[in-house]
């Protein structure tokens, strides 16, 4: 009888096998691969932008002010970013989508209340709703690429804890630069036609290993050094909480899916994602251009605001108490703005009314955490600070923005360690940027470079003495 069963294996093997390829194939058939769609879309953008060119290559869009010149070149209209645009009053639009509507469209896990990111990373390169299977497609070809290099583990185990997270984060994706596949392809001499394909794989790539490097420098840092294994059957987020040691929280999942897709993109000009779109104008790699952004977003006045935020709301509460009234709140204020200190968490160079990404997270904690201590200490904070702030009179914008909340979310669940907020919002923006590279190199966009003037030549140019 075993000897008949041991006959039997290998021919059910084979049947089994011959079915797989069978469904694999008629699933390719019915649904295109994110890269395959992609490339059908390519020569109608192509197109578009090269009549768009033709038609109106000498329309004036737009006046440059001195004062925007020397204020950070606020508002000027100078870069081409196709995922998302940014408007002062209506907020964020991921391909002219609020969060609201993505919430509704985008395909999630089974259960799930929140969209998966992989989902959102579709619609920013194709400007298309995947399908539930091309997502679960995408989440396994993520899960394929996931490992990590063995130098690149080598060289986190050996940082010091001492170092920041986010400089962890960039020394790890600077170092996967040995992977690149458009490094090689174009040291071979590659045709540029062909330059955004190797640019998808390095993209795919570094998507794919971002969690991994991240959940190995919180448990390095912060834990024992030991990070679980990726799970075949596991979406990118649940992968991700898995690997940070919050795999079995449901609810934390949830937050981390909604985390990251809420922070990836936030139209062009932002100083990360300029940043990665600049360095890629070079032709530097996805590794090299992405690791560029994560620098800019370690700054105080960008990504590492969230960490900021927590900070002084932890030390309100060590002061005043967390059962406070608005009065506190607003004496508390009062005290921070007449110390000249700013108001960490509120107001934003672009927008002028509350974040869309602050509401999406304040929903999640009105329904899974209300009586949460911190979450009713944000939630008076929001109710005092803009009255507060347009009375001081020095701010364009009294609203919060996505920094003011996020904190408080993640200490609920447990993840207290507020130097590496930065770098979840770094795994989240790699999503957000990495789709406007490729496409920049799918449509030949040229180096960046802007003129610049010594103050002397504007003195000239607008007639001063």
């Amino acid at each position: 009888m075993s000897l008949a069963l041991n006959t039997l294996r290998p021919t059910l093997r084979v049947r089994q096998a011959a079915v797989a390829q069978a469904v694999a194939r008629a699933y390719s058939t019915a649904e295109p691969s994110l890269k395959e769609r992609f490339a059908q879309l390519l020569p109608s953008k192509i197109e578009e932008i090269k009549a768009l060119r033709q038609q109106h290559g000498n329309d004036v869009i737009g006046e440059v002010t001195l004062d925007q010149v020397y204020g950070g070149m606020r508002g000027i209209k100078a870069l081409v970013w196709e995922g998302s645009v940014l408007d002062a009053e209506e907020g964020i639009r991921f391909r002219g989508k609020t969060i609201p509507e993505l919430q509704k469209i985008l395909p999630r896990a089974p259960g799930g209340e929140q969209p998966l990111p992989e989902a959102l990373f579709w619609l920013l390169l194709t400007g298309e709703v995947p399908t539930e299977g091309q997502t679960r497609a995408l989440s396994a070809e993520l899960n394929k690429r996931s490992s990590l290099p063995a130098h690149v583990e080598e060289l986190l185990d050996t940082c010091p804890k001492g170092l920041h997270p986010m400089a962890q984060l960039s020394i790890a994706v600077n170092a996967l630069e040995s992977e690149s596949a458009f490094a090689k392809a174009y040291e071979k001499g590659v045709n540029k036609k062909e330059y955004w394909q190797y640019t998808f794989e390095d993209s795919l790539d570094l998507i794919a290993k971002l969690p991994s490097i991240a959940a190995r420098i919180y448990q390095n840092v912060f834990k024992d050094g030991k990070v679980a294994k990726n799970n075949a059957d596991l979406d990118y987020s649940a992968n991700f909480a898995n690997q940070l040691g919050f795999g079995d929280n449901k609810e934390f999942v949830e937050l981390l899916r909604l985390y990251l897709t809420i922070h990836t993109d936030h139209e062009g000009g932002n100083v990360s994602a300029h940043t990665t779109h600049l360095v890629g104008s070079a032709l530097s790699s996805p590794f090299l251009s992405v690791a560029a952004g994560l620098n800019g977003l370690a700054g105080p006045l960008h990504g590492r605001a969230n960490q900021e935020v927590l900070e002084w709301i932890l030390e309100m509460k060590s002061k005043i108490g967390s059962n406070v009234t608005k009065e506190d709140i607003e004496r508390y204020l009062w005290d921070t703005l007449n110390a000249g200190r700013v108001v960490p968490g509120y107001g934003h160079a672009v927008l002028r009314k509350t974040d869309p990404r602050y509401m999406a997270q304040r929903e999640f904690g009105l329904k899974h955490m209300p009586d949460y201590d911190l979450f009713h200490l944000v939630s008076t904070i929001y109710e005092v600070a803009p009255g507060v702030l347009t009375k001081h009179g020095k701010t364009k914008n009294p609203w919060p923005n996505v920094d003011a909340h996020s904190g408080v979310l993640l200490q609920y669940y447990g993840l207290k360690e507020q130097s590496y907020y930065t770098v979840l919002f770094g795994v989240s923006r790699a999503i957000g940027v990495l789709p406007q590279i490729i496409i920049d190199r799918a449509v030949g966009a040229p180096i960046e470079r802007p003129k610049s003037f010594s103050t002397e030549m504007y003195k000239k140019l607008v007639g001063a003495k």
